[in-house]
């Protein structure tokens, strides 16, 4: 059940998305800049790890689940570091996904030839 969760959840967050980007004038940017405030809204609130237990993935690999990170991360450095805890959380819980993105868009760079259009 976990799965058809997870599919659902992730399906309409990114078939909201796919809508603002036919029907509005808001850019794709736009739209991830926003998905990623919400998520990180909602996961200050305390809203989103309720979401993230009942999707799962769903939850988690979309850019709201970024931002959710990145707000879980700042709680937790704030209660260990105090204020600097606000700069540097989110940058540390979000290292891992970051890294990984980075590389491995270093890798399929090398492996395909990247053109700019």
């Amino acid at each position: 059940m976990q799965y058809l969760n997870a599919f659902w959840v992730g399906g309409l967050l990114c078939a909201i998305a796919q809508i603002l980007i036919d029907k509005t004038k808001l850019t794709p940017a736009r739209i991830l800049v926003l998905y990623v405030v919400i998520g990180a809204a909602l996961g200050a609130v305390g809203i989103y790890d309720k979401i993230v237990d009942y999707a799962g993935a769903g939850a988690t690999v979309p850019l709201m689940g970024f931002g959710n990170v990145l707000a879980q991360g700042v709680k937790k450095a704030v209660d260990a570091d105090g204020p600097l805890g606000i700069i540097t959380g989110g940058a540390s819980a979000a290292a891992g996904g970051i890294s990984a993105a980075v590389f491995f868009g270093f890798v399929i760079a090398l492996i395909f030839d990247p053109k700019a259009k």
